[in-house]
């Protein structure tokens, strides 16, 4: 039931076929969400979309057929802080899943025990929400925040775009954890691979301080379906800059696409473009996610 005006998204592409691509063992999708069942769960009056119900069961089937061992669900801006839903999929296999959540400024550091205990190894912000003003970060907040993670091991996920922060790095001078973006740092590939806010990012990847997921490239191009191919040389530049703070995800349900809903076999098979070389496609799907995730 859609009780405000957030409009309803597509559902993903529930066709499971066989990617190309040969995984290897412990291969990791770094971004999914689980939305659902709203009968259960319901979603915040002031969510911008409503999507149809895309349940861990339908998201398991997905793993399975395209032989994805392990999974990071992260909290969708639909629940706000309520992690109820997050929680209860990880919690079917604790050993698969790990979570990102979304809480409070004023968390206490015992609850952040408890979601530690739960599975969960980073907190979302949703920057493109937050931001006070274009290129400002709420960076007391974000600070202290960060302090109280910082001996889990966490990280910060922040949902924003890379080019409206051309000087992230002076902003997050001696931040205490690392970040993590995602949509290949989440501008239009109109702008190019020489944009300012871009080049800030992989200098901050190559003084790991901070990650980048290989997710929604089409979120990101200006194609109207795969292969996006003008999204090729932004991978290239983040896995040169430095395939040690990359991460791959599917980014299911693959909410708000307004074009054509890719499938996720053929988004996997990007892989084989963007990340060639076997060794480094290891890193990007099984090493990596191990020491960003704690698996």
């Amino acid at each position: 039931m859609n009780h405000n005006n957030a409009p309803l998204c597509q559902a993903p592409d529930q066709a499971l076929k066989k990617p190309g691509l040969v995984l290897c063992e412990n291969a990791t999708d770094c971004h999914a969400h689980i939305c659902g069942p709203q009968s259960l769960y319901p979603y915040i009056p002031n969510r911008i979309y409503t999507p149809p119900d895309a349940l861990l069961s339908q998201y398991q089937a997905l793993l399975d057929s395209l032989g994805v061992q392990r999974s990071v669900l992260v909290q969708p801006s639909i629940y706000g802080t309520d992690n109820r839903a997050l929680l209860a999929a990880i919690k079917t296999n604790p050993l698969r899943f790990r979570g990102v959540a979304v809480v409070n400024w004023d968390i206490s550091d015992t609850e952040l025990e408890d979601l530690h205990r739960a599975g969960i190894r980073g907190l979302r912000c949703n920057i493109v929400d937050l931001a006070e003003a274009k290129g400002v970060l709420p960076i007391k907040q974000l600070t202290k925040l960060a302090n109280q993670i910082a001996s889990f091991g966490w990280h910060l996920e922040f949902l924003m775009h890379v080019n409206e922060f051309p000087n992230l790095s002076q902003l997050l001078s001696n931040f205490p954890v690392p970040i993590v973006l995602g949509h290949l740092g989440y501008l239009k590939t109109n702008l190019g691979t020489k944009d300012p806010g871009f080049q800030n990012l992989l200098s901050l990847m190559r003084e790991e301080r901070a990650w980048v997921k290989l997710t929604g490239p089409y979120r990101i191009t200006t194609e109207e379906r795969i292969p996006y191919s003008d999204t090729n040389p932004f991978a290239h530049a983040l896995i040169a800059a430095n395939s040690r703070q990359v991460v791959w995800g599917t980014d299911w349900p693959h909410v708000m696409v307004k074009g054509t809903m890719p499938n996720d076999a053929d988004l996997l098979d990007l892989l084989q473009v963007w990340v060639p070389d076997p060794a480094i496609q290891k890193q990007v799907l099984s090493e990596n996610p191990e020491r960003l995730y704690q698996f």
